[in-house]
């Protein structure tokens, strides 16, 4: 297994400039996946350099990178700062967050993550988590399924998404990606079944995951772990995760709102570099259609 077969990175250079990487810093990688933006990390590290990725997805470790200064970290982004105080490395130079899901979980079809590819319903990036895609289609109430599908899916027919689950899984449990995409496709017209479909099935991965928790929690902790003027990249893959990305840069919170002291100060732990995100070129949109959804913010920390 390569990096370039387990995932192709999105904004490579792009990303990898905005870090601004010393020769003899600290950077974190923390969604290490293939190990494409690491091993480029590493390229532009000196000797005295170090490199920390995270990756939950025990896959991930097929891509170890073979180098001194280098350190996997296999856990969830959303614990960086014990790993950083553990290695003792507080105060690091950059972090780097290429959010989402990688190329090579989307095209394991057992993972579940993709609507073209049959597998049984799991999602978790983590495979000893407990939450699974089977749980939340086959157990949760009525209710938490309208929680989630509203949370973190565009759909306009929730409720006929959440009365055909329900109908179906009192006859029998739904167990696999194909009989969940037959259940529902005819629930819209032929020429909108993958987006329909695709939102559907993100919202339960966000849902498995808790990846908007584990985003916030990771967010907050970046400002402790980073050094004045260290550098914030984030690259995210739709609009519930750059809000919060946004939000979080401009104001140090999650609703956006600037915290002022009784002077009128303005007080938050990073200001942007890019006030608008920056997206992908023509030219890698034909070359990686995946990436069409792609927003990246990069901030310094003050």
């Amino acid at each position: 297994m390569t990096n370039s077969v387990y995932h192709t990175p999105v904004l490579f250079n792009e990303s990898i400039d905005a870090l601004n990487i010393p020769k003899s810093g600290v950077v974190i990688d923390v969604t290490f996946g293939g190990g494409g933006h690491s091993r480029e990390i590493l390229n532009r590290l000196g000797k005295k350099g170090i490199l920390v990725s995270f990756d939950q997805d025990d896959d991930a470790l097929a891509n170890r990178i073979d180098d001194s200064r280098f350190i996997l970290v296999n856990s969830n982004f959303r614990f960086l700062i014990n790993f950083v105080r553990f290695y003792d490395l507080m105060g690091v130079d950059a972090i780097l967050a290429d959010l989402g899901v990688s190329s090579h979980q989307f095209d394991t079809g057992d993972r579940g993550f993709s609507i073209r590819e049959e597998g049984k319903l799991d999602m978790r990036m983590n495979r000893n988590a407990s939450l699974s895609a089977h749980k939340v289609i086959n157990h949760y109430s009525e209710i938490d399924l309208f929680r989630v599908f509203n949370s973190y899916a565009d759909l306009q027919n929730t409720k006929k998404v959440v009365y055909a689950i329900s109908a179906q899984r009192k006859k029998s449990k739904i167990e696999t990606t194909k009989q969940l995409v037959d259940l529902l496709s005819p629930l819209v017209p032929p020429q909108k079944q993958h987006q329909f479909l695709a939102q559907v099935f993100q919202a339960i991965r966000i849902e498995v995951n808790d990846e908007m928790g584990a985003l916030m929690d990771m967010l907050e902790q970046c400002s402790k772990v980073l050094k004045k003027g260290g550098r914030l990249v984030v690259i995210s893959y739709h609009s519930i995760e750059d809000r919060i990305v946004k939000n979080f840069i401009r104001s140090g919170n999650f609703e956006g709102e600037l915290d002022k002291d009784v002077y009128g100060v303005v007080s938050k732990p990073f200001d942007a570099i890019n006030t608008k995100p920056m997206v992908p070129s023509d030219e890698e949109l034909e070359r990686n259609p995946r990436s069409r959804s792609a927003k990246m913010r990069v901030a310094v920390k003050n």
